[in-house]
């Protein structure tokens, strides 16, 4: 019972970790002062954005310390790496020391990694103790990442709402006081246990617990936000906050008094073999693959008959597709969960398109946050920027909480993971467009919203595709290689963002120092081709998930049956 309950102080501390560590996403909240003490343009303002994305191309290193390193000594090397990388840029944004360009491209590179590191130690923690619902740990504490912005801005507010650079400062400290708290729980790690059906069932449950609870936290986060203006107010709003990060530390000690309640009063407990809410073991694989063998030709007859199982028949709507996809069916994925060598998964169509709709839908929408600064400013709400990057944030949280939606349906209507990506993916293009027609502020806020939704599932998501798609003990260093093209979207969507920028004919002049200048484009022409550019660029990626859905579905499908004829059987042998 101790173990269980030190297993759930396991997964509060990695919220509290991915809570305070998604750094990377309030740039926009000191961008702008950050360009104007550097006298930069937009360009080389983009390259620093980049330096901070590059940490995810090495996320290995992680990966690597960790075979040398305990957890507790990675998690404090990426909180110090933090306090370097944005402690001295909060120093270049003082005035206090004048840097040179490279050197602070090197500090927003350090600061990248920083948070690389966390994802990595919070990914090892919930894949390590909690193997049957590891899906579910993943989103729930992933999705916390997504408000770290909107925690950032009540905690800036709650000091001095009128400073932006007090961002860098927070940034620096309070990943570090994160982690000291999160030591405790880090350190006395439970041993590793294999639950029964019973108590898989048990945690699954709770973990809906957390997910109501996290709901409300961001609801908290979205709604109350725009009220954090006033000092004493923001004070008051940021209690209420910490309190519902603090709430869930109530679990351990109700999982604990719940088992004891159990064994001493048997009879006022029902039986958990009634239950049907359970989630699948990510061990089942195995015994999936065995089942696969012995029935192959049942399987392909049935097939084409998804719907006699319980299954969505999507052949009506997808059979304008399927002569495309035909033309990839050679060395498509037919079993889940079969592991990949990184030599055998650079080989496959299935993980570039699956690369493809990451690039082109997941990352576009990181480097629009990186942007959001100077959007705002160009179209005139300079004042809205924090508000802007707290929806951003929140939506982004409530994107990645959706990602879970498929564990808690499965009973009642199946479909693919990989078709819920490509769902996902569709708000991204209608955003841009929207954006790009009008320039409102009623518009701007609804596109962030949308893409912030959007990409958020994509990022939370994506662990658990790779981990179904390319094997589960292969997923640390095959996520690691799909995440490269979020340093290079992030180059060359900046890129083309900055260029649009500068070179606009609206651009003014504005003198920051006796040697230097940075430019400042005012008006709706200076994005607007920008979000064309992207708009279009998004439907690629809707179209590489829409052809891996095709290509994957019988896989999933066949995975799923055998799910079922397994609880059956299981069931009949009880």
């Amino acid at each position: 019972m101790v173990g269980q309950s030190r297993k759930w102080m396991i997964l509060v501390a990695a919220t509290w970790i991915q809570a305070f560590t998604g750094t990377n996403f309030d740039f926009s909240s000191y961008s702008s002062d950050l360009k104007s003490v550097l006298g930069i343009s937009q360009v080389q303002l983009n390259y620093l954005s980049v330096a901070s994305d590059m940490g995810k191309a090495l996320g290995w290193c992680s990966g690597v310390s960790l075979m040398y390193f305990p957890l507790w000594a990675v998690m404090f090397m990426a909180a110090f790496m933090g306090l370097f990388g944005y402690g001295l840029q909060w120093f270049v944004i003082q005035r206090l020391i004048t840097p040179p360009y490279v050197l602070v491209f090197i500090l927003c590179l350090l600061a990248g990694c920083s948070i690389c590191w966390f994802n990595t130690v919070c990914y090892v923690l919930c894949i390590k103790h909690f193997q049957a619902n590891r899906a579910l740990a993943l989103s729930l504490t992933i999705s916390f990442n997504g408000v770290s912005a909107a925690l950032y801005t009540l905690i800036a507010n709650a000091i001095n709402p009128n400073d932006d650079t007090i961002y860098l400062f927070l940034n620096a400290l309070v990943p570090l006081f994160a982690s000291g708290a999160a030591l405790i729980p880090v350190l006395r790690q439970p041993p590793i246990q294999s639950l029964r059906a019973d108590a898989t069932r048990r945690d699954s449950i709770i973990f809906l617990c957390l997910i109501i609870l996290a709901v409300i936290t961001g609801l908290y986060l979205l709604l109350l936000n725009s009220l954090s203006s006033d000092v004493s107010k923001a004070r008051m709003l940021l209690v209420g906050a910490l309190f519902l990060l603090i709430l869930p530390l109530c679990l351990p000690g109700i999982a604990y008094a719940r088992e004891w309640a159990r064994r001493n009063f048997p009879s006022r407990f029902p039986s958990d073999n009634s239950s049907t809410f359970n989630l699948v073991d990510p061990d089942d694989f195995e015994l999936h693959k065995e089942l696969i063998a012995g029935s192959e030709s049942t399987n392909a007859t049935s097939a084409t008959n998804a719907n006699s199982h319980g299954l969505i028949d999507t052949e009506g709507f997808f059979r304008c597709f399927e002569c495309f996809g035909k033309l990839m069916e050679k060395d498509r994925l037919t079993v889940l969960g079969e592991e990949h060598s990184a030599k055998l998964l650079v080989r496959r169509w299935d993980f570039w398109l699956y690369y493809a709709a990451y690039f082109c839908g997941g990352t576009i929408g990181l480097v629009y946050s990186n942007n959001l600064g100077q959007i705002s400013q160009s179209l005139g709400y300079s004042s809205l920027t924090s508000s802007l990057v707290t929806l951003y944030s929140s939506c982004s949280f409530f994107g990645r909480l959706l990602s879970a939606a498929p564990e808690f349906l499965r009973d009642k209507i199946y479909f693919a993971r990989t078709g819920w990506l490509a769902v996902a993916l569709v708000p991204t293009p209608i955003a841009f467009f929207l954006l790009a027609v009008s320039g409102s502020e009623a518009m701007l806020r609804a596109g962030t919203g949308l893409i912030g939704i959007s990409s958020g599932f994509v990022f939370s998501a994506a662990v658990s595709i790779t981990s179904e798609l390319f094997g589960p003990n292969s997923a640390g260093v095959n996520h690691n290689i799909l995440i490269t093209n979020i340093p290079i979207g992030s180059l060359l969507y900046g890129l083309l963002a900055a260029l649009v920028y500068d070179s606009n004919e609206g651009s003014s002049i504005i003198g920051v120092s006796l040697l230097k200048e940075a430019t400042l484009c005012m008006g709706r022409s200076c994005y607007r081709q920008t979000f064309i550019w992207w708009g279009c660029i998004s439907i690629v990626g809707l179209a590489s998930s829409l052809f891996l859905f095709l290509r994957t579905r019988t896989a999933y499908n066949r995975f799923e049956r055998n799910r079922n004829r397994t609880q059956v059987m299981q069931s009949y042998s009880q």
